[in-house]
């Protein structure tokens, strides 16, 4: 599904989308942390026929629910399997992170510790997928890592932990 993202000032984000089989759906995250889902009439697309709002723990809850956490799909243990160990997890870049104004290759990530960089995206909403060494990370930057979990875990305590700022 493409996501469509609109900043709403003074009101938060808003995420909208059209599912395969056809439904819009828009999600509004306030920045008081409510979240509000809308589902529209699929012959008037400004039409919209249901909608909910969570608070944070609600949203946070339903999201561990639609992500799998709580229940996993047997189709979904079969590709889990497929794929073992291995694990995709992003990181923002903070102002104080280890990794701030570094090169890729300055980083060494791939040899140092068997991670691979598979996409930045940039502060600035533009997408880098399978970045080359020259791209370099700068604050609010998002980094999207993949490779085996323990390699995962180990790169993020090196480089994205609290105490480095990502």
């Amino acid at each position: 599904m493409d996501m469509r993202e609109v900043d709403l000032p003074g009101i938060g984000r808003k995420f909208e989308g059209i599912t395969t089989r056809g439904d819009k759906v828009v999600v509004i995250v306030h920045d008081d942390g409510r979240r509000e889902m809308h589902h529209y009439d699929d012959d008037d697309f400004d039409e919209s026929i249901s909608s909910v709002t969570f608070n944070d723990a609600e949203a946070r809850q339903m999201a561990g629910i639609l992500g799998g956490l709580s229940y996993k799909p047997k189709d979904l243990e079969k590709i889990e399997l497929a794929f073992d160990d291995l694990v995709i997890e992003w990181f923002k870049v903070g102002q104080d992170s280890k990794v701030n104004n570094r090169t890729i290759g300055e980083l060494d990530v791939r040899n140092q510790y068997d991670i691979s960089i598979i996409a930045v995206l940039k502060h600035d909403r533009s997408k880098s997928l399978n970045p080359g060494p020259e791209t370099r990370l700068e604050a609010g930057d998002t980094i999207v890592l993949s490779g085996e979990r323990q390699n995962v875990r180990h790169i993020t305590k090196a480089l994205f932990s609290i105490e480095g700022g990502g």
